[in-house]
């Protein structure tokens, strides 16, 4: 299987929208841009923002894969479209004319993808299999970010292969049911009700592999397999609740795209 290496690590660091846009400004564009055929078509692929805040990289990247970051959705919420968006690869290169914003460059993506495929979409909603992220009923552990420029929101992960560490400053709900969402196996949706900005710490165990052998390591290591899952986790250190099953989640319907030429 081919490995997105850093398409999820962008998703995990870009402040997520609140809605899949329709709408966005126009005039806010890359300065050049190239979208092809991919060169080589390795095991690596995925795409990214490059450091210094001016150029995004793209290698052996499906299109489908770009719009899915692009407007920050899981891959089922992205509906339609000709086959060749999952089975194509594409390499691009993108240059801002000056260091731009996170923002920035995430609306110079969705620009350049419009432009080059003639990208057509309506948002719908669509049942399916999600999780609810609301507030237990004990009450929310949540502090609420109190900086007068909170800047955007940002939440850090760290630690070993199965323990995971989430620092969180200045994230709205929105934006970590988002980030949830890039753990979990479906959407996750906001339902907490909880206005503004927090600062939090999230420690949790993720779960082996169901086809993990009996006495199996992992990097040499027994693996470390104590500490709460992620649902318990949530419930004792945020006082919040993930609740599987079924509802209406947003979808993004592509309507129209043209495979882009050799630029």
């Amino acid at each position: 299987m081919r490995k997105t290496a850093f398409a999820v690590s962008l998703l995990a660091t870009l402040p997520l929208l609140a809605q899949i846009p329709a709408k966005v400004p126009r005039d806010l564009k890359f300065e050049v841009a190239t979208l092809k055929a991919a060169k080589n078509q390795g095991p690596i692929s995925g795409i990214r923002p490059a450091p210094g805040g001016q150029r995004y990289q793209a290698q052996a990247c499906p299109i489908r894969v770009m719009i899915q970051v692009a407007y920050r959705l899981k891959a089922d919420q992205i509906v339609g479209g000709p086959s060749w968006l999952d089975s194509d690869l594409f390499d691009m290169e993108a240059k801002a004319e000056k260091p731009s914003t996170a923002d920035e460059l995430h609306v110079m993506l969705m620009n350049l993808l419009v432009e080059r495929l003639h990208l057509k979409f309506h948002e719908d909603q669509k049942e399916m299999r999600m999780y609810a992220l609301t507030v237990d009923k004990a009450g929310s552990k949540l502090t609420a970010h109190t900086s007068a420029n909170a800047g955007e929101p940002w939440i850090d992960q760290s630690g070993r292969v199965l323990q995971v560490k989430m620092k969180a400053t200045s994230s709205p709900m929105q934006y970590f049911a988002f980030r949830l969402s890039t753990l979990m196996d479906a959407p996750v949706v906001d339902q907490t009700n909880l206005p503004g900005e927090y600062d939090f710490t999230l420690n949790y165990t993720r779960e082996l592999p169901p086809d993990f052998p009996v006495g199996g390591k992992l990097n040499g290591e027994e693996p470390d397999t104590s500490g709460p899952r992620i649902f318990e986790a949530l419930k004792q250190q945020l006082g919040l609740e993930l609740k599987p099953q079924k509802g209406r989640v947003p979808v993004l319907v592509i309507d129209q795209a043209e495979k882009p030429t050799d630029n």
